[in-house]
């Protein structure tokens, strides 16, 4: 099977400058929306996107395809360089909550928590998944916002999938706790109206939060 990445990164290493955009408009938007997610913060997660493809180009040999993805690669370097900058505001990134039980099998969300997540539909909810322990928040932004399967999300994280299910676990049940107000309100329209105030904070970061991803 042919691969566009590898197709693309050989032309770029040889300075083929049209290689080089394709590749980074091909990875850009998903690594966007993770380090923004992340990091809260477009200017910072601009530049998190940038030095991703800067240590691509600069570090030949870190790359080995046959690990995985590029995506894979990608992601698992913004999420180093996430980290530093967590670290650099102060937020504690080596520790998770109590461990618990690793699940069995792939720990599915609540229908609810995850209609919310994917709808977004407040700034409760990303408020909330700011709020988790960095090691929780990351495996819920590239297993449940950015599809990756459980055996990539350990590859960039650097853990085997029974801790990422376990972190995925606890991730899932503390934003059940947190958002527990919301998961009992019906989307606006089903019959119930949410609260005013809470509607419209909701509706503003949401216009706000898709509009950062559009300028990506």
């Amino acid at each position: 099977m042919d691969d566009p990445d590898g197709d693309l990164l050989q032309r770029a290493y040889e300075g083929d400058e049209g290689a080089f955009r394709a590749l980074y408009e091909r990875h850009r938007r998903p690594l966007f929306r993770f380090t923004y997610r992340m990091l809260g913060a477009a200017p910072v997660s601009e530049d998190v996107v940038h030095e991703c493809f800067l240590v691509l180009l600069t570090h030949r040999g870190r790359f080995d395809p046959s690990r995985g993805s590029l995506r894979t690669f990608l992601c698992a370097v913004a999420r180093n360089l996430s980290f530093k900058q967590l670290r650099r505001r102060g937020v504690e990134t080596a520790t998770d909550d109590v461990p618990e039980p690793e699940p069995a099998e792939v720990p599915e969300a609540p229908a609810p928590l995850r209609q919310l997540l994917e709808g977004e539909r407040t700034a409760a909810v990303q408020e909330a998944v700011s709020a988790l322990p960095p090691l929780q928040r990351e495996v819920l932004i590239l297993f449940e916002y950015e599809g990756h399967s459980l055996a990539e999300v350990g590859e960039i994280v650097s853990a085997d999938v029974g801790t990422v299910k376990a972190r995925l676990h606890r991730a899932r049940e503390r934003l059940r706790r947190t958002l527990a107000p919301w998961l009992k309100t019906p989307p606006t329209g089903a019959g119930t109206a949410e609260r005013p105030a809470a509607r419209t904070a909701g509706h503003t970061g949401l216009v706000r939060a898709r509009a950062v991803e559009r300028m990506a």
